[in-house]
């Protein structure tokens, strides 16, 4: 903690200093655009990496208009584990199984994780932990901004805000949602489909008993529930699509009226939102000095509460990467493998939102067809392949052909260590790469990557398991990346294990 503070009191020292001597521009090796749950997952990485970071966000606050996103799956509690911030999540939610798919709810109780089970915490709560987070870190926050333009260079981007300041970035993320400025002054496309349905979110007041719980017809799904407060949620599907104007106390008891008869005298609004069931994704996460994370890179349906998971695990593939390229260890192509490992990942929460959409219809044929996905989703096997497609803990990304592990999370076991017990996801909190040797001690000599890469002799006498899959063989060796993910399994030789610290970590440093 006092590394932690210290880090803090030179980021606010260095970036006061900054300003004060020029109020017109203002340098940080990356700008933020945003400062949503990824935004500032982001920077919590690019700080870590001891990286000067900086968010630009047009809130005063973390205020939000509507409820957001309403909790986390498992993966994002891991990842947060492996950063040491699980807690601050789970001290402040209430843990539950909360993955499922069209309705039907998939108990992970019985994955190999020390988090087998979601977290229901509204996403202000979320975005205030984060926040604390980054301001220890010493993150500089430029609240009440607007980014208006940018241009970039050979060398870096140049950044105008709203209120006539200027940054400079080497490099700029666009963390700015579905309608992302940044996106579109880049001229990115953004592929996909129209919205097909509508609906509105309220957290109101009421005057009549309401009709509890969850409600469906020809229209779309239909909710109504009572908050700790006393207020009311209201979700209904609206019978028309297209409204751009922000919703309004009167769309809502009209929309209301039209499913229930009633409007069940809703006032005093707390918050209103609507979201659809378009669906689009990025064709390019990356162009030239400007990147996109989170909604600014896909937008889909609601439907699994995934948006959030994909942001947050967009800002940590991305973090550690973009830190190497800035701090020139490792060469720019490796902002490639971003957009090659996330892309994929996104296309298929996009796939399946789509499908949940459709199942939420009560037409007689639709009704047919989600009892039989009910009923297959009931067996053990799709039960587990859908369970870890939606909390996340399935996620591999592509090395090539290999042992199990590779590409895959890595379990945080509990290891033995010279230095005593340890588990891994301990050992990843400060966001470095891990080598960990579960063979003849100090038999691998990453020495040229000393610097960069930290290597244990560890034992670990239990099984290997991984979520849906199950047992794996245990390996000798294993390469993990700050993002958790396994990217070389070896032992008892270390054939391969030069070029993966290459690959992802940059040229063996000059003797």
């Amino acid at each position: 903690m006092q590394r932690t503070e210290e880090r803090a009191r030179q980021g606010e020292r260095k970036s006061t200093g900054r300003a004060d001597a020029d109020r017109s521009q203002i340098s940080h090796p990356v700008v933020i655009v945003g400062g949503g749950p990824t935004g500032l997952m982001l920077a919590g990485e690019l700080s870590l990496a001891g990286i000067d970071v900086a968010i630009v966000e047009r809130r005063v606050g973390q205020e939000l208009d509507g409820l957001r996103s309403g909790g986390l799956h498992a993966r994002t509690i891991e990842i947060f584990d492996q950063r040491g911030i699980a807690d601050r999540f789970l001290a402040q939610g209430r843990t539950a199984q909360v993955a499922g798919f069209a309705g039907v709810s998939l108990d992970i109780s019985d994955f190999p994780t020390r988090h087998d089970y979601g977290l229901a915490l509204w996403q202000k709560h979320i975005e205030r932990i984060l926040t604390e987070w980054v301001e220890e870190l010493g993150v500089t926050i430029f609240r009440r901004c607007e980014v208006t333009a940018f241009v970039q260079d050979d060398s870096g981007v140049d950044v105008a805000l709203g209120d006539g300041r200027s940054l400079r970035a080497d490099y700029l993320v666009g963390c700015d949602g579905g309608r992302s400025l940044v996106r579109k002054a880049s001229c990115i496309e953004f592929p996909g489909s129209d919205p097909t349905t509508s609906n509105l979110i309220g957290e109101v007041e009421v005057t009549e008993e309401p009709n509890w719980g969850i409600h469906r017809d020809a229209t779309g799904i239909h909710g109504l529930s009572r908050l700790d407060d006393g207020t009311v949620r209201v979700m209904v599907t609206e019978r028309e699509v297209g409204a751009v104007a922000p919703p309004t106390l009167r769309d809502l008891s009209d929309a209301l009226i039209a499913v229930f008869g009633t409007d069940y005298g809703v006032h005093n609004p707390a918050s209103l939102s609507r979201f659809t069931d378009m669906a689009r994704q990025a064709a390019s996460y990356r162009q030239g000095r400007v990147l996109l994370a989170g909604d600014a890179a896909h937008v889909h349906p609601p439907d699994g509460g995934q948006g959030m998971q994909l942001g947050v695990q967009d800002a940590v593939n991305l973090g550690w990467k973009l830190a190497q390229v800035v701090r020139k260890t490792a060469p720019e192509s490796l902002l490639d493998t971003y957009q090659a490992e996330r892309h994929p990942v996104a296309a298929r929460v996009l796939k399946n939102t789509m499908a949940a959409v459709v199942l939420r219809r009560e037409d007689e044929r639709i009704k047919a067809l989600r009892d039989m996905v009910s009923d297959l989703l009931a067996m053990e096997e799709p039960r587990r392949r859908f369970a870890g497609m939606m909390s996340g803990l399935d996620i591999r990304y592509d090395f090539g052909e290999g042992h199990e592990l590779l590409g895959r999370r890595m379990p945080d076991l509990d290891l033995v260590t010279a230095d005593g017990p340890q588990r891994v996801f301990a050992l990843l909190h400060d966001a470095r790469p891990l080598l960990l040797n579960f063979g003849k001690p100090r038999a691998f000599d990453i020495g040229p990557w000393a610097d960069r890469v930290r290597s244990f002799d560890a034992r670990y006498d239990g099984a290997w398991e991984l979520p849906v899959l199950g047992a794996v063989e245990a390996p000798g060796a294993v390469l993990v990346r700050p993002d958790g993910h396994v990217a070389w399994v070896g032992g008892p030789t270390s054939a391969g294990l030069a070029d993966a610290l290459t690959r992802w970590f940059g040229p063996p440093a000059a003797a």
